[in-house]
Parts: structure tokens; sequence; C-alpha cells
């Protein structure tokens, strides 16, 4: 009987996951292991773009890709991860109970949007998290102009201040725009709960960002909470009223809900702490990578983010790893001590630092022609061809 690889979640970490150990079994010419992935859809979401438009076609196939290197796929959702018989249910698309055993897991499972417990946010804010979410702002945006003209019509407020809330806020004006007409009054607002504009972003791109808004005519309301939202708006902690029909909620992420199921130490968002091969601390046959991991990225006190930047290494680092572990050859340490961003800030411009401490290298123009080529290219799972996509997923490969 073979031996198992289970990676649960088809994200960033899962695919990266399942090739890297493919790579490896390949290279040591094992036939003699299984690599499943088990996810609810045979495609990688694009879920850094899911502020643009056409956000329907954020998404590459892997059924394809899976197959010219040997990866099972089952589709279903994860529900129950019993670490004593060392197997997964899971729920299919017709609603049946299965199960698949491992000797070695992969949680890859991401993350989900927090949604706290403020009146009428489940029934009347808008979200970007999942690809079904985004695509109902989208057709609600244009939608509009089949309302009559009003304040609240023309208005969107986006709650939180974070990477998310900015880069779905400063697209705003753009996508009203198209939808409302290039003359139409608008008005994008952003709640934050901070004093200042983007003041976790650091001291060199908090003023640029201050500026894209300005040019953007962004307007934010910092200082503030959301103590409810209606279908016709949102009133702030202090009683404030804005009149809205679009209320776009972007506060804080959160790991699934799996890794409550496995034996550990997760961190304030639920990571679960990984040594430095990866592995769950305190397991020995289970694995974590992307959002699910809280990993240390270097030698110098910093850890992972949530993000494809993070996301894409853990994978590759997790998936070597566990086939290592199956086939007993060393390990490799995951390292990532170049750590990035790259800013969408609209019609503005973009822009791109460098360092924990985000040092601005590139701006407006030729950062925005940056992101265009992350997002439309860099992060996209590779072709579905055996020797070019073994050869993507080594994990000394930098990813920024």
């Amino acid at each position: 009987m073979k031996q198992q690889i289970l990676i649960v979640g088809a994200g960033f970490g899962g695919v990266w996951s399942a090739l890297s150990a493919a790579r490896l079994l390949d290279i040591h010419g094992r036939n003699d292991v299984e690599i499943t992935v088990l996810a609810p859809q045979a495609e990688l979401r694009i879920r850094p773009r899911f502020y643009e438009p056409n956000v329907h076609n954020m998404k590459a196939p892997l059924l394809d890709l899976f197959d010219a290197v040997g990866v099972k796929f089952v589709q279903g959702i994860a529900e129950v991860i019993d670490e004593n018989n060392s197997q997964v249910s899971y729920r299919d698309t017709l609603g049946r109970q299965g199960q698949l055993r491992y000797d070695r897991l992969v949680l890859a499972a991401g993350s989900q949007l927090m949604r706290l417990p403020v009146e009428g946010l489940l029934e009347h804010a808008f979200d970007v998290d999942q690809i079904e979410a985004a695509t109902r702002l989208e057709a609600h945006i244009n939608s509009l102009n089949n309302v009559p003209a009003s304040a609240a019509r023309n208005t969107v407020v986006v709650v939180g201040g974070g990477f998310t809330g900015i880069e779905t806020a400063t697209e705003m004006p753009a996508r009203l725009r198209a939808s409302l007409g290039e003359n139409t009054d608008i008005r994008v607002i952003i709640v934050d709960r901070g004093p200042q504009i983007a003041a976790a972003m650091g001291d060199d791109i908090s003023p640029l960002i201050v500026e894209a808004s300005e040019h953007l005519n962004i307007d934010w309301i910092l200082n503030s909470t959301v103590a409810s939202i209606d279908a016709n708006g949102v009133t702030l902690g202090d009683g404030t009223r804005i009149e809205s029909n679009t209320v776009i909620w972007t506060v804080g992420f959160r790991a699934s809900p799996l890794t409550e199921q496995v034996e550990g130490t997760r961190d304030l968002q639920g990571r679960l702490h990984v040594d430095k091969h990866l592995k769950v601390l305190g397991r020995t046959d289970v694995f974590a990578a992307g959002d699910v991991a809280y990993a240390a990225t270097d030698e110098a006190g910093n850890f992972t983010v949530m993000s494809c930047q993070h996301s894409i290494a853990l994978g590759r680092y997790a998936g070597n790893n566990v086939a290592a572990d199956l086939l007993g050859v060393e390990p490799m340490t995951y390292s990532q001590p170049k750590y990035v961003t790259c800013l969408d800030l609209g019609a503005w411009g973009a822009v791109f630092t460098e360092g924990w401490d985000r040092q601005v290298k590139l701006i407006k123009h030729e950062a925005k022609e940056l992101k265009a080529q992350i997002n439309s290219m860099w992060i996209y799972p590779p072709a579905a061809d055996r020797a070019t996509a073994l050869a993507a997923a080594d994990p000394l490969i930098p990813v920024a």
C-alpha cells in the first residue's frame, strides 16, 4: 500500500505544497508515495485580486496541472481532522461523507474574513473575501445605474483601513464611474479605528496613501468604529450616520477553523506555530503552510503574514519537507528574509516597498506596472507541463 501525503486546501499554500512534494519524489525516483489534494474546487482562486473588476475570471484551473505531476485531486470540504486515526473526513458536492487517510498531513486551508458581532453586518455588508462574495459585490455595483440617483447610491463605505481596505477603496472611484457615468458625483469613505491614515503601514508609505486618497477624493473617518449597518447606510460608534447602499467590510482575517482541530499552539489569528521545517510544534505527522502557519521568516524575529508572498514559499518548503519526512532524507529549513509589499492605489498608481520597515522603492506608474505583473503573472501557477511545474516548485526559488 502506498504511503499517503494528504494536503487540505488548494490555495497558494496547498498548490505549491503539492508541486513541491511531487518534485522531491521525482528527484528520488519514488512512486510508492501518493499525493492527494482535498479542496472544494480544482482551481486556484487568485484572492489578492478580488478587489478588482471582472473578479469571476480571477481563478486558475488545476486538474491538468495536478495530472501532469501525478497529484490526485478529491473535491470536497474538509470537516474533521482525526489525528488519532490519521484521517480527514470531508463532505463532497453531493453532501456525501468520505474519509481520506494520511501518513503525513499538510494543512493549508487558508484564512477567512472575521465577521464581528455588528448589527446588520451579515445581512447588509459586502466583502471581497471569497470569489462568490466579490462577484456579488461586482453585480451590485453594476446594478447601481438602475437605482434612482441619491447620496446613498453614489456613496461607498469601506470599513477597515488595512491593506485590503485601501486597495478596495482606491479602486472604487473607477468602478463606480464605470457603472454610473464619468460625471457622477461619487463619494468613497474609509472608516478606520486607527488614529491616522495607514499608521500601521509605516512612516514612509503613509504619506503616499494620504496623497493618493486626496487625488482620488477618498475621505477617511478615523478613530471610529461601526455600530450598525442597514440597507441604506452605516451608523458609527459615535452616532454619526452615513447614507450608503454599498458598505464593504474588510476588517481582519483569521486562520481556517480547522486549525482548532490540530493539537498545537496558535497565535491570535488562529495560526499554528510550526518549527523551522514547518512541522506543527508537538506533532510528528502534521505540517502547516500558507495562512494557517505561524513561521519565523528569518533570524531577526520576523514572522510570516497572511499573504501570497509567504504562502507560496511556505507551500514549497512544506511540500518538500513532508515528502522528505516520508523518504527519510534531510528536510530544508524555511527561510524568507526578503519582505516586500506592493499596494495598489487605483488610478493614482501604486507603492512598492522593501523590508519590514517598508522602505519605498517605486511609486505611481512604475509601481503600478510592477503590481500588474505580480497580479497577472507572478502569483499564478505554472503551466501544466511536468518538467516546468516541478522546476517551479524548488523551495530555493525566491518569491520576492
